[in-house]
């Protein structure tokens, strides 16, 4: 309904906004002057842990420094609380103790509609339960789903009789009139149906409550194994529109509140099973992509909602499909951060399976909006002409630009094009800066905060990094151009004469970020052969590769590793020893992209803040890195070294 202008200004005028927003933080006591009624406080909207949220009774309005988020009484209601804006009018105006203005007759009307069918859901709610607590069989399914009675009975779960009437019957019995029944969606009815029937039947039932904890719809999971859908939702209702809604809104934004930020997840049973985990900040679509709307909701809750899919193709494609739906949106302190899961499980079944803290890893890996969007363009491909590096820059350039947000269009686009150098290993300055040396041959220059053992140099570009010998020296940091490097060979070649190593590592074989122009044509060549289901046999791969025109460069990844000793990645090695050489190499692999990544940001800090602090968090990624290279050396070395003591 239309709020007169003068009721809205009344209401806001006798409740302090400070009352309002008091309710839901902590004021910082240094800070913040009651008596003036200027007020700060740790943000709501974002993680911080310094106050930079600012709120003041005289004019009425909220900011936050960090975020940029402001408003008034009505939209911090609306936006933390994800309440509609005449849920938050009368919160305000029952806080100022003010009656709610008269509705015209029609609105009286329609509300009274709306209050009505509630209930009517309600008594279907306490219906369904009932019955579960006299079938067995549902019974026995949510026992075998490791549900226990005390989740059971929080999600208000139940079960749809095998009937034609049972429900309607139940509810007539009650009074509730025939167009009530119907106008829930609890019935099919219509021109073409002379007697009416439930919608649900046999079914175990999940209530879907609205944003203030109503329920307004239901959704149903078949416990015939030849039924048609195995999961049915409501119809669409006055009460319920499923692309407005997410499973479970109400319970996670109490939880988001206490700290953390929100999970969406595929399903029901995976927001249920996370709950009964301790993770009781996930929600769920309704057995739909992930909609604009109910994005909007998840913005509502916190600022970068973590959108968890399952590790499957499939979820694959549902993590593109949101990427793409949140891109426009994005905003400065506004994203969203994608976690696969491992192949072929849900939630449900990695906490049952693994606990809490295998689901808890997952979360640890999420990857923000730009990576997802980076693998997704280069996963297979092959740039290995000028048209086709032409044409990545191009797609790049046409996503970013989808980006409303004016200053986060131009860090997108600048992210881009530093990432696409680095891929093209055409960053030949940089090259220089890692080695410390000038472009005119001398000697790096000492400078303030200069490590022993290490120089500033320039890069192309004029700009000054710092950097440790050691760590300039690492085949971690190194750009290895055209050079195959054994750690990337061995992941390849163990991946094509052990085939069971690509279905065991799906995800990571998938996105693969190699170095080596020759080695991502045989990664391409695998992802080719496991598109045409023939990567579980060796030479199935093998042809795929041959049909490629890569047996030239199969053959030199073999003499190189014949070369280095790594004989855990041949053909002859058994299945263990491969998938041990295979993942330690792997995780060299991810270690070199996360320390490139690092070093960047270090170095770019370091070059705008020539700081102590900033020197510091260098030397620490240096120290991490120690670590990284006695390993490295491990794989690299082994070769050398053995061959040595062989000849000894």
């Amino acid at each position: 309904m239309r709020f007169p202008p003068a009721f809205l200004d009344e209401i806001r005028d006798r409740v302090p906004i400070s009352s309002v927003i008091g309710q839901r933080v902590s004021w910082d006591r240094k800070k913040s002057n009651a008596s003036r009624g200027d007020y700060w406080a740790c943000c709501p909207f974002h993680g911080e842990k310094s106050p930079s949220f600012h709120c003041e009774d005289k004019k009425g309005r909220y900011h936050c420094f960090g975020c940029s988020v402001s408003g008034d009484h009505f939209k911090f209601l609306t936006e933390l609380d994800g309440m509609s804006f005449p849920e938050a009018v009368e919160r305000i105006a029952e806080m100022a103790g003010v009656p709610m203005p008269v509705r015209d007759a029609q609105e009286e009307k329609r509300e009274k509609e709306r209050a009505s069918l509630t209930d009517v859901m309600e008594m279907a709610t306490v219906f369904f339960q009932e019955r579960l607590q006299g079938g067995a069989k549902a019974r026995a399914y949510l026992r075998d789903r490791g549900l226990t009675p005390a989740t059971q009975q929080s999600f208000r779960l139940g079960y749809a009789p095998d009937s034609r009437n049972a429900l309607k019957e139940y509810l007539a019995a009650k009074g509730v009139p025939k167009a009530d029944i119907e106008a829930c969606g609890l019935v099919r009815h219509g021109d073409d149906i002379p007697v009416s029937y439930d919608w649900f039947r046999d079914r175990i039932m999940f209530p879907i409550p609205d944003s203030r904890g109503r329920i307004i719809a239901f959704g149903g999971r078949a416990l015939a194994p030849d039924a048609l859908a195995k999961y049915m939702n409501s119809p669409e209702t006055e009460l319920f529109h499923k692309g407005n809604v997410l499973y479970n809104f109400a319970r996670a934004r109490k939880a988001v509140a206490k700290g953390g930020t929100v999970i969406a997840v595929e399903g029901y049973m995976d927001v249920i099973a996370l709950a009964q985990a301790g993770f009781e900040n996930a929600v769920a679509p309704l057995g739909t992509a992930l909609t604009e709307n109910q994005l909007e909701l998840l913005w509502r809750m916190a600022p970068e909602p973590v959108l968890c899919f399952d590790g499957d193709q499939a979820g694959l494609k549902a993590a593109w499909r949101a990427a793409d739906l949140a891109l426009p949106s994005v905003q400065p302190g506004r994203s969203a951060r994608f976690a696969l899961l491992p192949e072929g499980k849900d939630p449900d079944d990695l906490v049952k399976a693994d606990g809490p803290d295998a689901f808890r890893a997952v979360l640890s890996e999420a990857r923000p909006l730009a990576d997802l969007l980076w693998m997704r363009e280069t996963a297979g491909g092959v740039f290995d002409t000028p048209e086709r590096r032409a044409e990545l820059e191009k797609t790049l350039r046409e996503l970013t630009g989808r980006i409303r947000d004016e200053s986060l269009r131009y860090h997108y686009q600048q992210e881009m094009r530093e990432r696409v150098l680095s891929f093209f290993g055409s960053q030949r300055g940089a090259r220089q800066g890692l080695h410390g040396g000038r472009q005119d041959g001398r000697p790096g220059e000492r400078g303030r905060g200069s490590a022993p053992g290490g120089a500033f140099g320039r890069s192309a570009a004029g700009a000054r990094t710092a950097i440790t010998e050691s760590l300039g020296r690492s085949a971690l940091v190194k750009r290895t151009g055209e050079a195959m490097s054994v750690r990337e060979a061995t992941i390849i070649v163990a991946l094509v004469n052990h085939p069971p190593l690509i279905d065991e590592n799906f995800a990571h074989v998938e996105f693969l970020d190699l170095a080596n122009s020759d080695l991502r044509r045989l990664h391409a060549a695998i992802l080719d052969a496991m598109a045409h289901d023939a990567a579980d046999d060796r030479d199935a791969v093998i042809a795929t590769i041959e049909r490629a025109g890569c047996g030239d460069i199969w053959e030199r990844a073999v003499a190189l590793i014949k070369r280095a000793r790594q004989w855990p990645a041949l053909e002859t090695a058994g299945l263990d020893d491969a998938r041990d050489a295979f993942n330690q190499a792997l995780h060299l692999q991810r270690s070199a992209r996360t320390l490139h990544r690092e070093l960047k940001q270090a170095q770019a800090a370091l070059d705008a803040d020539p700081s102590d602090e900033n020197f510091r968090h260098l030397v620490e990624i240096q120290a991490q890195f120690n670590d990284v290279q006695a390993t490295e050396a491990l794989i690299e070395g082994f070769g050398v070294s053995s061959g040595r003591a062989g000849r000894a």
